[in-house]
């Protein structure tokens, strides 16, 4: 192979559709929009959900349930992740998202008691399941809610 044999995978490129170009392109006089009607004129078209007049799908099953603008959404860390750190280390949200073991901090980082904690660490996160703040404990580490 040489440089001016390379070429790009197959169907990897692809032309754009140039609509109202002519008869000749296929493409011509109505530009793939067929004949009259709300779809093919500009602006055209109606908005998702609309089901021609009838009563929405969306609006015709019954509304349940409650969601809290308010609520606290914590970022879970269970356990057994944290034997991955070395004896003695303080584990904090910000450790935690330099290792990329959460993503974000959200509102805040909460330790679940999953699994089995084979090191001894200070854990310093915003809240604790209790079975968590035991198992931290029962390893020889500490649980400090910040």
């Amino acid at each position: 192979m040489k440089l001016h044999e390379l070429q790009p995978a197959q169907g990897s490129r692809k032309e754009r559709k140039r609509v109202g170009r002519g008869n000749g392109s296929g493409l011509g006089k109505t530009s793939g929009r067929g004949q009259k009607g709300q779809k093919s004129r500009s602006g055209g078209g109606v908005r998702p959900g609309f089901e021609g007049g009838q009563m929405p799908l969306i609006q015709r099953l019954p509304k349940r349930g409650f969601t809290n603008p308010n609520r606290k959404v914590y970022e879970i860390v269970n356990l057994e992740t944290l034997n991955r750190f070395a004896e003695g280390t303080e584990v904090t949200p910000e450790l935690l998202l330099e290792t990329r073991v959460i993503k974000q901090v959200k509102d805040g980082v909460k330790i679940l008691g999953s699994g089995q904690l084979q090191v001894k660490l200070t854990v310093k996160a915003h809240k604790f399941s209790d079975s968590a703040k035991a198992a931290i404990e029962a390893a020889g580490g500490q649980a400090e809610v910040i």
